[in-house]
């Protein structure tokens, strides 16, 4: 069905029509939701924007609009405000005839796209032979959640890991593992993956400080790249020893992604070289090709180039990059294809992307967009680390947050001198802590680094998992305490007149914009967001307006507004990510 936002949009135009033209029947009606009620439901603004193309007042343009509008069945008001603002106020009948189509629609009432085009989601993107830490994780949580509402909208969605996989640092590692552990480059899992990161830090510190060893690496490089056995069967125990500690942290997070690495575009290199010249984009500096950029430059005021093929003949990040670009588009015909890594690789993206439209690699008909997000600091503002000083590890991120999340459970149940199962406990402890650090993330605007904090994200109260959670869990119970099933309602019942009833209405009407304006601008936090005014909405209901204990029609209208609240409440934060519980 279509939204109240489209519905408004639609009535504007065709008023705009019939009172000035079938010219203006394309006009942008610009209509928003009013977020102070008072002055109604939804607005128009759209005849301060006309005075200078009709010669007339924004405020005769309105009363023109209102003139022609076709509303009647859906608005018990329209009114002027101001110099011309054109406010909308719903029928309360009109809310309860589009309650009951939600109710009993399995998508609550979001449509899917007409054309499923093919969008490439490329997130996560760890190293191989290096543990996912706390930098992995807002790509990981962000890009999933973007590619579940991606998919729930119908688009045909391809989750890539673009893992690293490739390259020097290879090279490095087996030239080390060689002298220290060549049992390691012959035997799975002769290292535990934590003694493998030390060994490349190890390896690091020769590469930078011993020309001899530098040069046994970058051998091993061309040994690796030009298919000798010995060196490919130790990288390919390397990458599948790295992909199954990779996989507990994914099957943790309930990520599912398609790995395809650097190592799968090594073929496809030299045809980027090729494509360019062809193009007449390469130039030669200091021996390396590359494209000089658009639009950056040095501090001199030189425009930078985006180096493609080095002097010594080897390929980089970019010429990988614009490899893939052309995979994705070629190959997987891929309509819009969107990256999501942290906001210090904004510059190489618009680069690559810069360089790609150029050489035609990119057509204008591909959306290519990168998806920057800041920093998880810890509580004092700075970059979160160990006391050591190292990078957090994800998965002991993830094990403190159940541990964390099971230690309060626990408390409160004894506060409530309640007993459960240890079942019952380990497995809302795992969910709670799990949900929280990825609202936590999901909820700040991607854009903006955000601060750590177990204590804040596991609060009952406040915009958390805890709360959306304890919201659905509320819906539950009404089910449970009065013996009703939800899925056998009488929907022809519903009665809205309580104010807490109109308004918790309204806004499980909003939730298809919310979709939309996720997929347009893939900024997660507007749903999490929208859930938790959600769920500030219903526990308003819930303690203002009896239901079990109401009358009849009110308790079955009641008990719709609560069900409809719980399948709004699961299928948003289903697309975020995060399981519901049925009691915590």
């Amino acid at each position: 069905m279509k939204s109240l936002l489209e519905i408004f949009k639609g009535k504007v135009q065709s008023a705009l029509a019939a009172g000035f033209g079938a010219e203006l029947a394309d006009t942008d009606p610009l209509v928003t939701a009013i977020t102070n009620p008072k002055f109604g439901d939804y607005q128009s603004n759209v005849a301060l924007s006309l005075p200078k193309k009709l010669k007339k007042a924004p405020r005769v343009i309105a009363e023109t609009i209102v003139d022609n509008l076709d509303v009647g069945d859906i608005c018990d008001d329209v009114t002027i405000a101001g110099p011309g603002f054109i406010n909308f106020t719903l029928k309360p009948s009109y809310l309860s005839s589009l309650l009951k189509e939600i109710e009993q629609d399995s998508r609550l009432g979001i449509e899917k796209v007409q054309s499923a085009s093919k969008v490439v989601v490329d997130f996560s993107s760890p190293n191989i032979a290096k543990e996912m830490h706390v930098g992995h994780l807002r790509s990981t949580i962000i890009g999933d959640s973007i590619a579940r509402i991606l998919e729930f909208r119908g688009y045909d969605v391809l989750r890539l890991n673009h893992v690293g996989d490739w390259g020097t640092q290879f090279g490095m590692l087996i030239a080390y593992l060689r002298e220290a552990y060549p049992e390691a480059l012959t035997t799975a899992d002769a290292l535990d993956i934590g003694d493998l990161v030390s060994l490349y830090k190890k390896a690091k510190i020769r590469f930078d400080q011993d020309p001899e060893f530098k040069e046994t690496a970058r051998n091993e490089v061309v040994n690796l790249q030009a298919g000798a056995e010995d060196s490919r069967h130790a990288w390919q125990l390397l990458c599948d020893q790295s992909r199954r500690e990779f996989q507990v942290i994914y099957d943790l997070l309930d990520i599912k992604l398609t790995e395809r690495g650097e190592s799968f575009y090594n073929p496809f290199l030299p045809e980027i070289i090729t494509i360019l010249e062809a193009q007449e984009l390469l130039e030669e500096d200091a021996g390396a090709k590359c494209v000089f950029l658009e639009g950056f430059t040095n501090k001199d005021g030189d425009p930078l180039p985006l180096i493609v093929q080095k002097s010594d003949g080897g390929f980089n990040y970019a010429t990988t990059d614009l490899a893939a670009l052309n995979y994705r588009i070629k190959e997987d015909k891929a309509n819009r294809i969107i990256y999501v890594t942290d906001a210090g690789q904004a510059n190489h993206f618009a680069g690559v992307f810069q360089v790609a439209k150029r050489a035609k690699i990119v057509p204008e008909t591909v959306d290519v967009v990168h998806v920057p997000f800041g920093l998880v600091l810890g509580e004092d503002g700075k970059r979160l680390k160990t006391r050591s000083g190292e990078t957090v590890k994800l998965r002991e991120l993830l094990d403190e947050a159940v541990l964390e999340a099971t230690r309060e459970l626990k408390d409160r149940l004894e506060q409530d001198n309640r007993e459960e199962s240890s079942e019952f406990i380990n497995q809302v402890g795992q969910v709670i802590g799990i949900s929280a650090v990825k609202y936590a993330d999901l909820s700040q605007n991607r854009t903006t680094d955000y601060k750590f904090s177990y204590k804040k994200m596991l609060a009952l109260k406040g915009n958390t998992a805890p709360y959306l959670l304890y919201a659905y869990v509320r819906t539950q119970g009404i089910s449970r305490k009065g013996n009703i099933d939800f899925n056998n309602l009488d929907t022809a019942s519903i009665v809205l007149e309580a104010a807490e009833e109109l308004v918790l209405v309204k806004h499980l009407l909003k939730l298809s914009d919310v979709i939309q304006e996720v997929e347009r601008d893939l900024l997660p936090n507007r749903l999490c967001q929208y859930l938790f005014e959600l769920s500030q909405k219903f526990n308003q209901f819930f303690e203002n307006c009896p239901v079990l204990q109401a009358d009849e029609p009110q308790k079955t209208s009641r008990l719709i507004l609560a069900h409809t609240t719980a399948k709004t409440l699961k299928l948003g934060l289903h697309l975020l990510g995060i399981e519901v519980l049925e009691r915590m």
